[in-house]
């Protein structure tokens, strides 16, 4: 079977206008990012939670942590919504008809 030609690329990195070179250092920084002793200990307690739950390998929401230090579960969407393309944003912030 013939190797995946898409496997290893992101559409964001073709619309950022990265190079090989930039694509290989995001590479290298995620991956001691993701191996560091605090995001595995993060990655841990939330797979710890799911597998408590009963969710842990079906699918279905995230869990994700709240400021008090608690666990909540969540659409993925919302949870991965929340730090991503936009600074600043929070659910609150994307409910219509509040006001600021």
């Amino acid at each position: 079977m013939a190797r995946n030609k898409k496997a290893g690329t992101h559409p964001s990195y073709k619309k950022r206008g990265m190079s090989k070179a930039s694509i290989a250092k995001k590479r290298a920084y995620d991956k001691k990012y993701a191996s560091s002793a605090k995001r595995r200990k993060y990655r841990s307690e939330l797979n710890k939670e799911r597998r408590r739950r009963g969710i842990y390998g079906k699918g279905g929401g995230d869990v994700s942590h709240k400021k008090g230090g608690g666990y909540t579960r969540e659409s993925a969407s919302k949870n991965r919504a929340r730090n991503g393309q936009k600074k600043g944003s929070s659910p609150k912030s994307k409910r219509r008809g509040t006001k600021k």
